[in-house]
């Protein structure tokens, strides 16, 4: 074996290792539960065949902008990850890669996605993404330290991603893609409330003013999801009411809707760390449902 060979032995595993902590710092399981909803969006979007090409596209622009995003995030938060348990082993805590790079990286990211959406999609896919790009990192973000409203604001972004897929396949806004937000924003404020119920400490450690950070006792937190629980029962049924979906889809969201619900009530009146648990695991198979359910009893919409 030669000198060079035996370097070029020992350097491949720490290519590799940096290389997977750029990706970590994209979050692929954030973004792929993202280009999901994106992908429901634009199918709901499409008034005919999809265009699958174009849904590439979407995909390719969202890729890159939500992972530029929360890598962004990530530099931003640095210093709070670096005292929660179940954040201390990210790439920027670990000092695995130098925070400037973070930031340069995840800009770039950002600035390519939005250029890659403008060019090949539209105009308002690209505005879309940048909107929740902007409420994500300059919203959200600061106020986590500030703020119980953070939950709230949070939420916005968070149910973006469906109207980007929407406007990607229709070029133009509407109160279908109002209602995908609407059903996005209430679904993620339960499912953020008993991740916060989870990881409660944590969160105190790093100074985020969370419900049950502020609120231990679990009483407004077990209000607030109860309440959002009913609301996206309702809500949830409006894509029938107006001809978006069918019949079949308005019998599983009240199914489903009051079974989400049941999980919400539990974790309102037990209040403990394994209610929480039951609701984040309901939460994850709740909406993955209701966008299949919906995508299978579509109504075509002009």
């Amino acid at each position: 074996m030669t000198l060079r060979t035996a370097t070029l032995t020992i350097d491949r595993p720490s290519v590799c290792q940096r290389a997977t902590d750029y990706l970590a710092l994209g979050k692929p399981r954030v973004v792929v539960m993202v280009l999901a909803v994106t992908v429901a969006g634009f199918y709901m979007g499409a008034s005919q065949t999809p265009d699958w090409l174009r849904l590439l596209h979407v995909l390719i622009g969202v890729a890159l902008s939500a992972g530029g995003t929360l890598a962004l995030n990530q530099f931003m938060e640095r210093h709070e990850d670096a005292l929660m348990e179940r954040t201390q082993g990210r790439p920027l805590p670990e000092g695995r890669i130098p925070p400037t790079s973070a930031l340069m990286s995840g800009f770039v990211s950002v600035v390519i996605g939005l250029g890659y959406l403008m060019v090949a999609v539209n105009v308002l896919a690209a505005v879309v993404t940048a909107t929740t790009t902007i409420t994500y990192l300059f919203w959200y973000t600061p106020l986590k330290r500030k703020s119980t409203f953070c939950s709230i604001v949070g939420a916005i972004p968070g149910a973006l991603p469906p109207v980007t897929g929407w406007v990607a396949a229709r070029g133009t806004l509407g109160q279908e893609a109002w209602i995908l937000f609407a059903m996005m924003f209430l679904w993620q404020l339960p499912h953020a409330l008993a991740i916060a119920m989870l990881y409660c400490e944590d969160y105190a450690r790093a100074g985020f003013q969370l419900l049950p950070v502020l609120h231990p006792d679990g009483r407004s937190t077990g209000r607030q999801i109860v309440t959002n629980c009913l609301a996206l029962l309702g809500v949830a049924l409006l894509p029938t009411l107006i001809g978006m979906a069918g019949p079949i889809y308005f019998v599983a969201m009240c199914i489903m809707g009051l079974g989400f619900l049941a999980f919400g009530l539990d974790t309102a009146l037990t209040r403990t760390k394994e209610s929480a648990r039951r609701l984040v695991l309901a939460s994850l198979v709740y909406l993955p449902l209701m966008f299949l359910v919906m995508a299978f009893d579509k109504v075509s919409v002009g």
